[in-house]
């Protein structure tokens, strides 16, 4: 994982946006990704980085590039 003062890391995310345009709960979300409903909750707050696999099949989900869903702060 990587270090950042915030939250742990240096990767940011726009899934509970998607989410909430999309009427999916974390739940429903984990469900179709195949991961635990606090996967995708460690993911929304900054405490875990997915898996390159795992960020792909989000921005998929979503119809949307993997950029508009994830972000690397490189600062």
């Amino acid at each position: 994982m990587h270090e950042n003062m915030e939250n742990g890391t240096k990767m940011k995310n726009k899934i509970k946006v998607f989410r909430a345009m999309n009427n999916l709960t974390q739940d429903a979300l984990a469900q179709e990704m195949g991961v635990a409903r606090q996967t995708i909750l460690a993911i929304e707050k900054g405490k875990y980085d997915p898996s390159l696999d795992l960020a792909f099949k989000i921005a998929r989900r979503f119809g949307v590039n993997i950029n508009d869903v994830f972000t690397y702060d490189e600062s």
